[in-house]
């Protein structure tokens, strides 16, 4: 292998995010592993990791990494911090045709970067191989039970992003005193895993959705619906999860029969805009819907949850919905409201952690296919741009990189 040099970027995003692709002792375990790597660290005052420990790990700190052939960040990279024809990974918020990223792509390609998205890494499958997503489910069920405390004045946990890590959070799920309330959770991914893991540790006990729907019982408990759970063919049949994910529209939302019996909604399952909502604002004016507060981990806004009408941030984590007027008011002002938390970067709240686990999944299935043999075409299928052009698997894209 030639001498490769791979840039750690400084996150110029704002709000602040604090995680990192790599923490300083995965950084020192590939240095040790590949001896002509060059590592370089930009300085950075944000990161949950000290420049010096990066400098201990036997990176080299510098104020700037753009002559380093990778570049390695999380958020989008500020279109100044872009390295003309170099190799950028980060999370670039594009292939969806997000317009207030237009910009970013258009300057990507103007300055012929190879442009390879964290998002896109995936397996033969189509499954990623690298994500935040488990900390997502984490911090969002953490903070749906914080909310559902704060809102009924019955408990009072710290805010995730003020504990030092996961085992410090742990310490105030003892503080968790729940009524035999009832809690959906959405989704069978990394998302709904990670939240299953806070809702277990709560010994907050899971029950199947037969039993979720048709059972009394007198303690709190959960149940996790997949997509078959609450989505119904409209021409009647059986679910067929192929079927669905090709053509949502053939389906339709089962999901009142549970609202009419959960307390909590933790909302962590992918959403297609094809597809049904799981209940619209009508349906809050119900005396049977029973859901006063939803986590919503997905954060679609105006999407398959009609509460979610903006996202909210790491400081100000939680809106009341009022679905008498359509309208966001302030958190925990009336009963007859939704208490709605969708913090859009979850992850942040426990950056050390999330770094982590990214770091190692990068280094297992990404690293690999970077300095060696691009096996099953991991990194080619995820190259959004080279050479100032869309690669073919993104050429969708240039009617969004035109201004149409």
């Amino acid at each position: 292998m030639s001498n490769i040099t791979i840039g750690i970027i400084k996150e110029g995003k704002i709000p602040v995010d604090r995680r990192v692709p790599l923490t300083p002792d995965q950084v020192k375990s590939i240095l040790d592993l590949n001896p002509s790597l060059e590592i370089k660290c930009q300085r950075s005052d944000i990161r949950c990791f000290k420049d010096e420990e990066y400098e201990q790990a036997g990176a080299t700190l510098v104020d700037d990494v753009s002559d380093c052939e990778i570049i390695l960040g999380v958020k989008e990279v500020p279109m100044n911090m872009l390295a003309d024809g170099k190799t950028h990974f980060f999370f670039s918020h594009t292939i969806k045709k997000q317009e207030y990223n237009r910009e970013l792509l258009q300057t990507i390609m103007k300055k012929k970067i190879r442009l390879i998205d964290w998002e896109c890494l995936t397996n033969k499958k189509g499954k990623r191989l690298i994500a935040f997503g488990r900390y997502a489910g984490i911090v969002g069920a953490y903070n749906g039970i914080l909310t559902y405390g704060k809102r009924y004045n019955l408990f009072h946990l710290r805010p995730a992003h003020t504990c030092f890590d996961l085992d410090d959070l742990k310490t105030e799920y003892s503080k968790v005193a729940l009524p035999k309330i009832k809690i959906i959770l959405t989704g069978g991914g990394r998302v709904s895993k990670g939240a299953m893991e806070v809702l277990d540790g709560m010994g907050i006990r899971k029950v199947s959705p037969a039993e979720f729907l048709n059972e009394y019982f007198n303690e709190p408990v959960y149940t996790q619906l997949n997509t078959r759970d609450y989505n119904s063919r409209i021409a009647g049949g059986i679910f067929n999860r192929d079927e669905f994910y090709a053509d949502p529209t053939k389906y339709e939302s089962s999901f009142l029969e549970y609202a009419k019996k959960a307390d909590l909604l933790i909302a962590g399952a992918f959403w297609d805009p094809r597809a049904p909502v799981l209940f619209n604002k009508e349906d809050i004016s119900r005396n049977d819907f029973k859901i006063h507060v939803v986590a919503d981990i997905t954060c679609d806004i105006e999407g398959s949850i009609p509460s979610t009408k903006q996202p909210s941030t790491i400081e100000d984590p939680v809106y009341d919905y009022n679905p008498s007027n359509d309208r966001v008011e302030e958190a925990y002002t009336d009963e007859g409201n939704i208490t709605v938390m969708a913090v859009d970067n979850l992850p942040c709240e426990l950056p050390r952690n999330a770094s982590e686990d990214f770091g190692k999944e990068f280094v297992s299935h990404i690293l690999p296919n970077l300095l060696g043999e691009d096996k099953d075409a991991i990194i080619e299928r995820a190259t959004i741009t080279q050479n100032g052009e869309l690669t073919d698997k993104f050429s969708y894209l240039q009617d969004y990189v035109d201004g149409h």
